[in-house]
């Protein structure tokens, strides 16, 4: 893999170890690290491999996908030196052709939608929990941007941590314009990941390791 400012990443794997079994990559929260989005993999399907990967920036007393110039607002330039940064170590466990699902919360949901974005392809589908994409980031966020892309979008109606604007934003780009296959919830709380929210990306993964082509759409 190519060496960058930020060196290899650190990723905690579990699930299978069969190398042609889906990947899905858990992206964590801004100042968090793999540790805190790992606690998620009891509640979703076995068959899948889970690889927590940790952000390559140290912030706090954690880590970050990009530098922000405001809360959910990466830098431009920021953002595409860790997309390609992670896209390197991407292309080394998981070769085209082994699917890959990326599940991402609050600044791990703006880094998901960033990387969907860049090369829809790539990505068997793609969940934006609890957060915004990175619109104005460098990343086409366009009409038809991700024309039969699997997308699982959750937010929390009382959520005070993301922009509300970014985030009814979000919600109207993939459901309308972006083209995307769009499995939805709104909870009535913050920006917490609820049990309901939990099973509801358990279905969305089963179905979606079942047959890509067949994901639930509203």
């Amino acid at each position: 893999m190519p060496s960058t400012q930020f060196g290899r990443p650190v990723a905690v794997t579990t699930g299978s170890a069969d190398p042609d079994a889906p990947l899905v990559v858990l992206l964590h929260g801004r100042g968090s690290d793999e540790s805190s989005i790992l606690s998620l993999v009891p509640y979703l399907p076995t068959g899948p491999t889970y690889a927590a990967v940790r952000a390559p920036i140290v912030e706090g007393g954690g880590f970050a996908w990009f530098a922000n110039r405001g809360i959910g607002r990466p830098v431009a330039e920021s953002l595409s030196e860790t997309l390609t940064w992670f896209t390197a170590w991407l292309d080394s466990v998981a070769p085209e052709g082994r699917p890959v699902v990326l599940v991402g919360f609050s600044g791990g949901a703006a880094f998901a939608g960033g990387l969907v974005l860049s090369d829809p392809r790539r990505y068997a589908g793609a969940a934006i929990l609890l957060g915004t994409l990175p619109f104005e980031a460098g990343v086409p966020v366009t009409a038809h941007g991700l024309d039969g892309t699997q997308i699982f979008v959750a937010q929390g109606d009382q959520d005070f941590v993301i922009p509300r604007d970014l985030l009814d934003r979000t919600w109207a780009y993939l459901h309308g314009e972006s083209g995307a296959v769009v499995v939805s919830r709104r909870d009535a709380g913050g920006h917490t990941i609820t049990q309901e929210t939990l099973a509801a990306l358990g279905d969305w993964l089963v179905t979606l390791m079942d047959d890509p082509s067949e994901a639930p759409s509203e």
